[in-house]
């Protein structure tokens, strides 16, 4: 059985499609799943890029873009009131749910209701009113894991997330969703299929094919204006 981290942000559209997708995608493999929450912003400005809500054209697209893939792949999918948001309460309240054999990771019941609150309600994301109401719904998990339950923005959760997000930078990730098996990322929803492949033993992968990549020089480099 192999283990797959798949590191999240809520934010993401991206990553709720690869979430309810990823059962689906890996029917019949032997995995288990490690959902860790982490800043998608700090994985953008590590790596000196802009996300995509924050290129007006590019913003346009996205949105049009994962609610036609929620149709066409049968997942519900409802943009909230207002996006991008800040998603920190959010991120907080997930790692607040922390497992006791995998530190900073939380369940898949856990991901769903933190994701869904975002995807699936069409309310606002960073509404006071609403995250109390999901941090009751999430109350029972954090007293289990004798985390802050009163204080799910407290020092230690805090700690957790920017160290799940340094974790994942040190992976290779650069955006979400990424999932990461035996060292190798495999990056965005349209990867899962990959994913699925290296599981099942495809015998590319035992080519030289995947390191090549990574040692490709580079031709031109664009100078910023």
């Amino acid at each position: 059985m192999k283990d797959i981290t798949f590191y999240f942000d809520p934010i993401s559209p991206y990553a709720w499609l690869a979430f309810e997708r990823l059962p689906q995608v890996l029917a019949g493999s032997s995995y288990r799943v490690i959902y860790k929450p982490v800043l998608f912003a700090a994985l953008l400005k590590a790596h000196g890029q802009l996300g995509p809500a924050e290129i007006p054209t590019k913003r346009d697209w996205t949105y049009r873009h994962v609610q036609w893939l929620g149709h066409h792949l049968g997942v519900p999918l409802q943009m909230p009131a207002a996006h991008p948001f800040n998603p920190l309460p959010l991120l907080r309240l997930a790692v607040a749910c922390a497992q006791p054999d995998a530190p900073g990771a939380c369940n898949r019941w856990v991901a769903a209701k933190v994701m869904g609150h975002v995807w699936q309600a069409g309310g606002d994301a960073a509404s006071p009113e609403r995250l109390a109401v999901l941090q009751v719904t999430l109350g029972e998990h954090m007293s289990q894991r004798g985390l802050e339950m009163d204080d799910p923005e407290g020092a230690v959760v805090k700690q957790q997330l920017r160290r799940n997000t340094e974790e994942a930078l040190a992976q290779g990730a650069f955006g979400v969703p990424a999932c990461v098996v035996d060292g190798r990322l495999f990056w965005g929803l349209d990867g899962l299929p990959m994913l699925k492949a290296y599981l099942d033993g495809d015998a590319w992968f035992s080519t030289d094919q995947w390191a090549h990549a990574a040692a490709l020089p580079v031709g031109v480099q664009r100078v910023p204006v």
